[in-house]
């Protein structure tokens, strides 16, 4: 009995340090809903090594812009929780992205786009789209043609 308590005991420790969360509180957003069956991204989370191991190197990116001068706040993670919601303003309000499904990350003032379009040439004018938006100073596109393809981002999990 008590080795199966131990056991038990020692597989919920594990399974708890390996749990994920938004340390960070990176802006995650789903902006557009329209092709059911696109894989759903899986929302940014970091098990507690990862967030020891990735705190001095977001510090580090962080104030770089500021000290370059290519940054007015003094971290460029500060920027995100503004820009995502304007990102998703901005990709709603087009009206040549309605039929897709995105979802739209930020860090330090890059924007990554997840989901599913339906051309190659919707994908690329979404991405020329978010760099048009006030302080995005990148977009990563990895963004897929239909549903079928496989994804080119972690998916969540069911």
């Amino acid at each position: 009995m008590r080795t199966v308590l131990l056991a038990t005991l020692l597989l919920a420790t594990a399974a708890c340090a390996q749990e994920r969360r938004n340390a960070f509180d990176d802006p995650f957003l789903q902006v557009t809903s329209a092709l059911p069956g696109c894989p759903v991204p899986r929302p940014p989370g970091y098990t507690e090594e990862e967030v020891r191991k990735a705190e001095h190197v977001r510090a580090q990116h962080g104030t770089s812009c500021y000290y370059s001068g290519r940054c007015r706040l003094p971290n460029s993670y500060l920027y995100d929780k503004e820009i995502i919601p304007r990102v998703k303003q901005y990709i709603q309000r087009d009206g040549r992205f309605d039929d897709t499904s995105v979802w739209v990350l930020g860090e330090r003032r890059l924007v990554t786009l997840m989901g599913c379009v339906q051309t190659p040439a919707q994908a690329e004018a979404m991405e020329k789209s978010v760099l048009l938006v006030d302080d995005v100073m990148g977009v990563v596109n990895l963004l897929s043609v239909g549903t079928q393809a496989p994804p080119r981002y972690a998916v969540e999990r069911p």
